[in-house]
């Protein structure tokens, strides 16, 4: 799915189904590629160890990143990796989401996000 306006979000989670984990404990990552008419899981990234540089590392080619919280430290290394950190303070569901996304996708999407869709498309 190589289309305009397409965004690669990591979801932290343990559960599979839910935004549920803390960034620097999260069991594993959904990747999803969003688009305006679609998303799909592109991959699962399993964290076997506790090392935010690994972790930060390979999250490195998305483009946003769901978390419970995460630490400062954290926080820096992945903002500096170019990934936009966001924090719910309850657990979400990945499915709701993701409609949210692709709904803001296809309105008016915040400035961050217009960024990120400006930085691919030069």
């Amino acid at each position: 799915m190589n289309q305009e306006g397409m965004i690669i979000v990591a979801f932290a989670t343990n559960d599979d189904c839910n935004i549920d984990a803390h960034f620097g404990s999260a069991k594993k990552f959904k990747i999803y590629e969003i688009s305006k008419k679609e998303y799909k899981l592109s991959s699962t990234i399993e964290i076997e160890t506790k090392d935010v540089d690994k972790t930060v590392s390979l999250l490195k080619d998305t483009d946003i990143v769901y978390f419970i919280n995460i630490g400062a430290t954290a926080a820096a290394k992945i903002i500096n990796k170019g990934v936009f950190p966001i924090k719910y303070k309850e657990v979400v569901a990945i499915e709701e989401e993701l409609e949210k996304l692709k709904s803001m996708l296809n309105t008016n999407p915040p400035p961050f996000i217009k960024k990120i869709i400006e930085k691919k498309a030069s």
